[in-house]
């Protein structure tokens, strides 16, 4: 078995256009560390300098002067503190830059790999736990690069340059004094693999709570209607005492690393100060020397005591960044590449030939062995009980899913084939449940087209009799409509609704429950919108309604997947089947029409 490709590995392979960016910040932490431990040697050359003036260290490379000799430490120091703090500046610059950019990209590549994704993966995966991965999960990756990237670097290079000066000055202390460091590593390595799956338990607890606070806000009116409070407020408490579970588990082992690092370091600085200070009694080293020694431990191995933090760090960023690329790797079922199509030249003709359809998970056929033929400029309504697999067609039609048998056509070429932007972008669709974006009216019904006259907006709201709500709304097209229209009646979002299909002019509608949600009055105003709406287009009508559809060219019975009966209104009242059940039931007419079996 293969082993698993690393996080970090994945984010460098994902972000190749910035390793030109990660080197340079990288070069900026290295140098910013160089010139930071320089100051710890400094300190002890200026020890040797007061100890032993003219046979000081510096005395050997031509200043003889001791006061020069300050002098000239004092200009290195500001030259030298100079650096660090430009380098500091750099990169700080760079690493947050590029946490920004890297970001923004990784945010922006998800979401539009997230909008090719199938309605199938949709129904599979829990809102909340989506938008905890492309905000929380995002986040955490960007606070990774703001910092811990770079005190990564400067611990490991810190590490490497003070071991240097220690391997030159002496080299059995610095056996000793480096000895903890070995240990302390493993430490931390060994923590981190023990953090890694409880990290992972935690970003998934808080997914699932970010899906359960986002379902109840968006039905807060239900909530309320049914004084529901006290019941989600225990549902989130439960999902709530999880995540802190979770988290609780990850802190109990993250909260251990720093008091078994304290240990080693103590172990290591104490090693220094004694045994380096019976060397300098003993004449087997400077004063200078043990100065930096002393200095240079507290230098090596303070830092490491944030190695737990950044252990911490890192170990959650990997665990987001894992969920944010394998978001990213989920395969697109349905392709979007095809054959182009101009929307001009579709004339609308519907094909439908064996279909069969079962949902993931589900024994029962929603479409079984389905054969239809529409004609272009046709008004088709489909009718039946709830589960007869009228929405599932219209999913099909817009190639939400793809059948498992059979085939749909369009002016005799395969939908597969097409482009699903160009398919799409020929069908105009009034769903019953109406999204309205949190932007202006004129935004939404101009909603998908860009740099639409005001003039084609006003048209539209007219053609769909909503232009005079709109105008007595306090900034008329204007007017902000809030979050998914709450800010309007459900009629009013249906008229929106229709104004943007008449807005986008399609070859073939399709309505699918347009009017099942608004009163008397909205829906004859809806009615008459349609009427002048479906006149020289394909149309296809879901409708339990069955008043508002009475005057389609062809009504279909849908029960089980399978048509059970079609025709005109009066051939399928004459017929005294299902359909005339349904009209009965409706309009409370008990006769059977004239000439009816």
């Amino acid at each position: 078995m293969d082993n698993p490709v690393h996080p970090l590995q994945r984010l460098f392979t994902y972000a190749r256009q910035y390793r030109p960016d990660v080197i340079r910040a990288s070069i900026y932490s290295i140098l910013n560390k160089f010139f930071d431990v320089l100051p710890e040697v400094l300190i002890g050359v200026a020890v040797d300098v007061v100890v032993n003036k003219q046979d000081s260290f510096v005395a050997k490379l031509g200043i003889a002067d001791p006061k020069q000799q300050i002098v000239a430490l004092a200009i290195l120091t500001a030259i030298v503190w100079i650096a660090e703090s430009l380098f500091e500046y750099l990169y700080n610059l760079k690493w947050r830059n590029l946490a920004q950019n890297l970001q923004h990209d990784l945010r922006m590549d998800a979401y539009r790999h997230v909008q090719q994704l199938d309605m199938a993966w949709f129904e599979r995966n829990r809102s909340g736990n989506l938008l905890s991965v492309l905000n929380e999960d995002i986040n955490q990756m960007e606070r990774f690069l703001n910092g811990g990237a770079n005190d990564l670097i400067q611990v490991f290079v810190g590490t490497l340059m003070v071991s240097g000066v220690f391997f030159a000055l002496t080299s059995s202390l610095a056996a000793l004094a480096l000895l903890p460091i070995p240990f302390i590593l493993y430490g931390a390595f060994w923590f981190q693999k023990r953090l890694a799956p409880r990290y992972t338990a935690m970003r998934e607890a808080a997914g699932a709570l970010a899906t359960r606070l986002n379902n109840n806000l968006s039905g807060i009116a239900t909530v309320k209607a049914y004084t529901a409070e006290d019941f989600e407020a225990e549902q989130i408490r439960q999902g709530s005492d999880h995540y802190r579970n979770r988290n609780a588990e990850a802190i109990r082992w993250s909260s251990a690393i720093t008091p078994v690092i304290r240990m080693a370091i103590l172990a290591g600085f104490t090693v220094t100060l004694l045994y380096g200070g019976f060397m300098a009694l003993n004449g087997e080293i400077g004063v200078g020397s043990y100065s930096v020694l002393v200095y240079l431990t507290q230098r090596l191995l303070w830092p490491l005591t944030r190695l737990a933090d950044m252990t911490d760090l890192y170990q959650r960023s990997m665990a987001s960044i894992q969920r944010v690329l394998d978001l990213l790797d989920t395969p697109v079922e349905i392709s979007y590449a095809g054959t182009a199509l101009e929307t001009s030249t579709v004339k609308g003709e519907l094909a439908i030939t064996g279909v069969s359809f079962t949902y993931p998970g589900q024994n029962q056929a929603a479409i079984s062995d389905l054969n239809l033929k529409i004609a272009a400029g046709e008004t088709v309504a489909f009718v039946g009980s709830t589960g007869g697999g009228k929405s599932t067609l219209i999913k099909l039609l817009l190639r939400f899913h793809d059948p498992q048998q059979g085939s749909i056509q369009l002016d005799g070429q395969a939908i597969a084939a097409i482009q699903l932007q160009d398919l799409r972008r020929t069908i105009g669709y009034v769903a019953q449940d109406t999204f309205l974006a949190d932007a202006s009216v004129a935004e939404n019904i101009a909603y998908g087209s860009r740099d639409t006259p005001r003039d084609a907006v006003i048209a539209a709201a007219k053609a769909a009799e909503a232009h005079e709500f709109i105008s007595q709304l306090p900034q008329g097209y204007d007017t902000q409509v809030g979050e998914r229209g709450m800010k309007l009646s459900g009629g009013q979002r249906q008229r929106l609704a229709l104004a943007r299909a008449i807005l986008k002019n399609p070859p073939i509608l399709i309505l699918d429950e347009a009017t099942s949600a608004v009163d008397n009055e909205t829906e004859a105003a809806i009615q008459r919108s349609l009427d002048r709406l479906v006149v020289g287009r394909t149309s296809l009508i879901i409708a339990h309604r069955l008043s508002t559809v009475r005057h389609a060219h062809c009504i279909h019975v849908l029960e089980h997947g399978r048509i059970s009966e079609s025709g005109t209104h009066d051939a399928l009242l004459q017929r005294n089947g299902t359909y005339a059940a349904l009209w009965r039931l409706q309009t409370g007419e008990r006769d059977v029409p004239e000439g009816s079996a």
